[in-house]
Parts: C-alpha cells; sequence; structure tokens
C-alpha cells in the first residue's frame, strides 16, 4: 500500500527485453540497504517488484520488471533512458497517512486535455489541470474526492461528464513531474480504492 505522496523522483537508466517483459533500471536517491529484494516501490503510480539493487552515486540503481499487463494499462511500455519518474515506497506500520489509500494497481489512463496558471503568489504559479478520464473509470472520480495520477494524491476540484480537473501548488510542481507535464500527455489514473468497491456494491445490490 502507497500514500501517493511522492518521496523521489528517479530517472530510467535502461530499458531491455521486448515483447510482454521488460526489465527497467531506474536511479534513485534511496539507500541501498534500505531497498530489499521483492520490495514494492510506486514508479509513476505501478507497484513494482525490486529484482535487484546497486549502489551508485547519490543513492542507487534499483531494477524492476514490467510484465503484459503493466505495460498493457499504464506509460510503463513508453518509458526510455530518461524519462523521469515519481516514487514512493511502500508504507509501513506506523507511517503518516498524508495522502489517501493508493493500492499501485493502475486502472487506465487520463489525457491532459488543459493545462492553466490560476495564481501567482511569493513561491509561483499553482497549476489546473483538466483530464478526460476513460469513460468506464469516469463513475469512480468524485468532486472533492481522491485521485492518483502517476503516483501523486490529489484532490478532485471538479468533474464534468470525463472531464476532471486537478490544481497543483507550486512545491508539487516542483519536487515531482508535474512540472513537466503538457496538454496531450497521458499519466497513469488509480480511481479511489473506495469508491471502487462502493460502486461494486450498488451493482451487487441491483
Amino acid at each position: 500500500m502507497f500514500t501517493g505522496l511522492v518521496s523521489d523522483v528517479g530517472t530510467v537508466v535502461s530499458v531491455s527485453g521486448e515483447g510482454d517483459l521488460r526489465r527497467i533500471a531506474i536511479r534513485a536517491s534511496y539507500d541501498p540497504a534500505t531497498i530489499a529484494l521483492g520490495a514494492s516501490i510506486a514508479c509513476a503510480g505501478p507497484c513494482l517488484t525490486a529484482v535487484s539493487v546497486e549502489p551508485a552515486e547519490g543513492g542507487c540503481v534499483f531494477a524492476v520488471d514490467a510484465a503484459a499487463e503493466t505495460l498493457a494499462r499504464t506509460t510503463v511500455g513508453a518509458w526510455v533512458a530518461g524519462t523521469r519518474i515519481n516514487l514512493e515506497r511502500s508504507l509501513k506500520i506506523g507511517d503518516e497517512l498524508g495522502g489517501h489509500l493508493v493500492t499501485g494497481h493502475v486502472d487506465g489512463l487520463a489525457e491532459i486535455v488543459e493545462r492553466e496558471s490560476v495564481t501567482a503568489g511569493a513561491w509561483g504559479p499553482s497549476e489546473r489541470f483538466t483530464l478526460r478520464a476513460p469513460a468506464a473509470l469516469a463513475k469512480f472520480i468524485a468532486e472533492k474526492g481522491s485521485v492518483c495520477l502517476d503516483g501523486t494524491s490529489l484532490t478532485v476540484n471538479s468533474v464534468q461528464g470525463d472531464l476532471f480537473s486537478v490544481l497543483l501548488i507550486p512545491h508539487t510542481l516542483q519536487v515531482t513531474t508535474w512540472g513537466e507535464r503538457r496538454q496531450g500527455d497521458r499519466l497513469n489514473l488509480e480511481v479511489d480504492l473506495i469508491a471502487r468497491y462502493a460502486a461494486r456494491l450498488a451493482e451487487a445490490r441491483a
């Protein structure tokens, strides 16, 4: 489990393999001694398993394997050397739950349809992003509810059909990959866990 609070921005070092399995090496600032083989790390949203860890200058390089389901549902299949990705380590008992409960199981891809500056303060502008959700997932997104986009826990500001908006403050823009996001980009979307189960229960009762 995760919270959607990004703890590092990693950089893809290499991608190897073809077809339904890719091995991806990622450079991060994490202490390699704290990453056990088999550890779960959210990489731009998807929960991936560390299959190797090596010390590197300033941190480590860890490798993950991405199989067919991950490649089909997420942006992982488009990653190349140099791609920057939001990272989060899995929760430990006693950790602060600062975002919302995130599983790392991506439901689909949302597309940015608009980015606009809405305020400019001493720390820089905030940015409103309007995104289009896949039709099958739009029903799970509610105004003032939570959503996870590229591994970031965000509050939904507005919903209109399959369009929804989120607001990014300057700090989040600076410490995640959101500052690089533009119209037309596709992001890994995980809908709120509670909304998903509530909808399933409603369907079962009907």
